[in-house]
């Protein structure tokens, strides 16, 4: 009997083995399920071919900035069935760029399921792929020295609470020793938050390598949350898991740029900061150049350079508080100076008129400012370059 219990032990114990060993291996499968099919390839000749495994389907599109008209919609083209139920197509030619897409599936918008690197835009998710080159390759991380970038908190008292920003330093900050650098306050659009101009503006990227072949001067760059009645970005803050809205509360009332100096007093007191208008940019994409538009005129005398990026601006008149005495607060802003104040905006831009009016009251006031007009609308594509553009002529 008791050969009979050894050899049961024995048995016993060789199974369990067998089966820790199987069970890292499983678990490792799993993980690895679609590795092998690519999607997106960028070929040599800088044309993109999409696959996608949907053996089941009738029709498959993809969806992408890429295929439209150059107004900054998206178009589609189909993608056709080959062995095995993978369906492919391939563009044409690309310029280099930064680009967004998803696949449609029988009608169900999806993403691609090979490809990892999605960005997040207000409610939308998107995968991305780079095309090198030019601005591909300022959208890159490069073989360079690279900044910090730190999820930074700071208390609002007329907000009544906590904020989340977002905070950039340049590459040998923290050995620096007694150096202060000049700040960029980089503010995002409607629906964005202080994660926009990391993710979708790849603002790292961009301030990395320009710094580093000396096209721009090391700053600090601050991104705050431009949303008044929240804390910080969806889910990363004591609101919990909520969804994104394209417009929360307190957008665009005024409660912001008055609060605005809080995020300035905190910087300069946590920061070795650069403290004088000199020393300060303030700038931002459509409602961030609204923003922009009223904090710089708002505290003259603290921004020496201002940019308005696709900005949404406010024909003079009415309005209370940060809003008001339009003509007598921009005087002020010109008359104790303004190093550079920067417009830019798309043709096809749907805030185009808007921008039309701003830059002819600047002129009929003879306020200096610089001009920069491109292709496409109201998109990403068009802030990444106003962006690097930008970030040039500053200090």
């Amino acid at each position: 009997m008791s050969g009979f219990v050894a050899d049961v032990r024995k048995i016993f114990f060789s199974f369990l083995a067998v089966l820790m060993i199987s069970v890292p291996v499983m678990g490792q499968q799993a993980i690895f399920t679609v590795e092998g099919q690519v999607s997106p390839q960028v070929n040599e000749d800088r044309s993109v071919t999409f696959r996608i495994h949907a053996p089941k389907a009738v029709k498959v599109e993809v969806r992408g900035d890429f295929l439209s008209s150059g107004k900054g919609g998206w178009g589609s083209a189909e993608l056709t069935e080959g062995e095995s139920g993978v369906w492919s197509w391939t563009s044409a030619p690309l310029e280099s760029e930064l680009y967004s897409y998803v696949f449609m599936v029988d009608g169900m918008q999806m993403l691609d399921p090979s490809n990892v690197f999605l960005m997040r835009d207000v409610r939308s998710l998107m995968n991305i792929f780079i095309v090198p080159g030019e601005k591909g390759d300022l959208y890159s991380v490069k073989d360079v020295r690279h900044g910090t970038v730190s999820k930074v908190w700071y208390d609002s008292p007329s907000l009544g609470m906590s904020r989340r920003m977002t905070v950039y330093t340049p590459a040998g900050y923290e050995d620096s020793g007694s150096r202060r650098y000049p700040v960029l306050y980089l503010l995002h659009g409607m629906g964005g938050d202080e994660d926009a101009w990391m993710t979708l503006g790849r603002a790292t990227q961009i301030l990395d390598n320009l710094i580093a072949v000396g096209k721009a001067e090391p700053m600090i760059v601050v991104m705050p949350n431009g949303n008044a009645a929240l804390p910080s970005a969806p889910g990363e803050g004591p609101d919990g898991l909520y969804q994104p809205i394209t417009r929360p509360e307190k957008s665009m009332e005024g409660s912001y740029e008055t609060s605005f100096m809080e995020i300035v007093d905190y910087v300069d007191g946590h920061y070795r900061t650069v403290r004088k208008a000199e020393g300060r940019a303030v700038a931002g994409l459509s409602m961030g150049g609204f923003h922009s538009f009223h904090i710089s005129k708002q505290y003259p005398g603290t921004f020496g350079y201002v940019g308005l990026f696709s900005a949404t601006v406010p024909r003079k008149g009415g309005g209370d508080g940060v809003y008001s005495d339009f003509d007598r607060k921009i005087a002020r802003q010109f008359s104790d100076g303004v190093e550079l104040y920067y417009i830019a905006i798309g043709k096809d831009d749907f805030l185009y008129d808007e921008n039309v009016w701003l830059r002819q009251y600047m002129d009929s006031h003879g306020y200096p400012y610089e001009y920069h007009e491109s292709e496409g609308g109201h998109t990403w594509r068009n802030w990444r370059v106003y962006l690097s553009d930008f970030l040039q002529k500053l200090f």
